[in-house]
């Protein structure tokens, strides 16, 4: 070939490189396979991508309160059909959070693949039924011009950890009737029942407490937490002698918080007129009120609110420790009754939703879009909605605000206030709640919440101070709304219902609680 041919043909090799490059760099996206051994069937689900410029080594990277070591971006789209060893790819400027990831500035990345075959990842981001790559380094990064991130799904997600029960406890599996008719199909309602330590010896009947969990929580974890924690606690005399039933409210749109709901079903119906009488004909309970006493934390302490307010003659008291609002003229930071817009005050500036550490670290609405990409099901904000909404024309709950501009849809609103406002609910009904009640209304919650709930849990607490149900306020100073229990809370709490259940009872625990976790008598 002579030097005029050859130089014609390294130059045309250098244009066709040049349009290869063209055709494949571009703004980041990540194109993901599925290892053929890590399935031998299609799958599906919703694909989510996380990546993060954090400087520490990452085992998983999953959305963040906003205060971690680094910023996390994350992006989704949804995977109808994934065969092994086939790629799909996603551009990461469709469905993202907080921004299209090719804007996020070039550098060093760590990056994560998971796909949510169970779509539930807006409840708990890890679940044995996903796939998860492993976290992969992406050194000087150059999110607005890169050819497109290869990735791999590789492994299974996180399990869940096992359901390990402990001596003197039972599993809870109960179908029932009216939320089966509700749904066309076998509902279950599950949990965990604690027994004390001396119920096989004894023929005496105890009174008993219903706990249940917050948002992001459900069996498994409770097997691992109180499933544990009781039953050490009531044979070392920390916990007086009761019966403990740890009930699941977790469901496939979040937590159904015992509520009758036209979205969930009816929740409470089903335990107070179902569960409870099937567990009292079972057990050895005080099949009385006063001897069926109420406590949760978070969503599960507004459940439990809920439910005594709901039932008030089926129990005899709630402890509701950090629950979500129960005024909604302060929906975290929202006044539900006259503001028009979720993600801004009144003033124009965002609207908090979670602090730590005396600092705003994530607005309303910067969550909002962070559950818009884990998907529309399961996430806290949708919960709401799944629980407290009316039901629209297509089936699904109508969502209280619009989540690109963050409007409140009034007539939403105002069906939530008229529904499951508990505060509003106390007030207009005082002449027939006030005797069923009083001396029943137990909350406690720290001035730190790390959700600002302790605002809602003042205005209730003005709003019912005159009308007689001589409700307890306890504000543990300092706590937020993840340390509220150290020092000994549960403790105090049982032993306030211990006292209503045996008036006149000597029962101290071994190890007295710190003096800051003294509750309102």
């Amino acid at each position: 070939m002579s030097r005029r041919l050859r130089a014609l043909a390294l130059l045309a090799c250098f244009f066709v490189s040049i349009s290869l490059l063209a055709q494949t760099a571009g703004p980041l996206r990540f194109r993901v396979t599925l290892d053929p051994a890590l399935s031998n069937t299609p799958v599906s689900g919703r694909l989510i991508v996380f990546m993060t410029n954090s400087t520490k080594q990452q085992e998983t990277i999953e959305q963040g309160f906003g205060n971690e070591d680094g910023k996390t971006w994350s992006a989704a789209r949804e995977i109808p059909h994934l065969a092994p060893g086939e790629s799909v790819e996603l551009d990461t400027d469709e469905i993202y959070d907080p921004e299209p990831l090719s804007k996020a500035p070039a550098g060093d990345y760590q990056v994560m693949a998971l796909l949510d075959v169970d779509h539930n990842a807006a409840y708990n981001t890890f679940t044995g039924a996903d796939l998860r790559s492993a976290v992969v380094p992406l050194k000087s990064l150059n999110p607005a011009q890169t050819a497109p991130v290869e990735i791999k799904l590789s492994q299974h997600a996180r399990p869940l950890p096992p359901i390990t029960l402990q001596k003197g406890e039972e599993l809870l599996d109960f179908v029932s009737p009216s939320l089966s008719k509700f749904w066309g199909r076998p509902i279950h309602m599950r949990g965990i029942v604690v027994l004390p330590p001396n119920y096989a010896s004894s023929k005496a009947r105890y009174p008993t407490v219903y706990l249940t969990h917050g948002f992001g929580g459900n069996l498994n974890y409770f097997a691992v937490s109180h499933g544990k924690s009781i039953p050490k606690n009531m044979e070392e005399g920390n916990l007086p002698p009761m019966i403990w039933v740890l009930l699941d409210e977790s469901c496939p749109s979040g937590t159904h918080e015992f509520a009758d709901s036209v979205n969930n079903g009816p929740w409470g119906r089903a335990l107070t007129t179902e569960l409870i009488p099937h567990l009292e004909r079972k057990y050895r309970m005080d099949a009385k009120p006063n001897g069926r006493f109420l406590t949760g934390h978070s969503s599960g302490g507004w459940a439990t609110m809920w439910m005594q307010v709901a039932y008030p003659n089926v129990f005899g008291g709630t402890w509701s420790t950090s629950p979500d609002p129960v005024d909604f003229r302060d929906f975290t930071n929202t006044d539900l009754t006259k503001d028009t817009n979720i993600y801004k005050r009144p003033d124009g500036k965002p609207t908090p939703l979670v602090r730590m550490g005396g600092k705003d670290v994530l607005s309303f609405e910067q969550y909002s879009h962070q559950e818009a990409v884990m998907g529309d099901y399961s996430g806290q904000i949708s919960s709401f909605d799944w629980v407290f909404s009316s039901r629209g024309n297509d089936g699904r709950p109508m969502p209280l605000f619009d989540r690109t501009t963050g409007e409140i849809h009034r007539d939403v609103a105002d069906y939530w206030i008229k529904h499951y406002d508990i505060s509003r609910i106390l007030t207009s009904n005082s002449k027939q709640l006030v005797p069923v009640l009083k001396n029943k209304i137990h909350i406690i919650v720290g001035t730190a919440d790390t959700f600002y709930l302790d605002g809602a849990v003042h205005l209730l607490e003005k709003a019912i101070a005159p009308l007689g149900y001589n409700g307890r306020f306890t504000y543990l100073d300092g706590r937020t709304h993840m340390d509220l229990y150290k020092g000994g809370l549960e403790t105090r709490i049982a032993q306030q219902m211990y006292n209503v259940a045996r008036p006149g009872n000597t029962w101290k625990p071994k190890q007295e609680p710190d003096a800051a976790t003294e509750l309102a008598k």
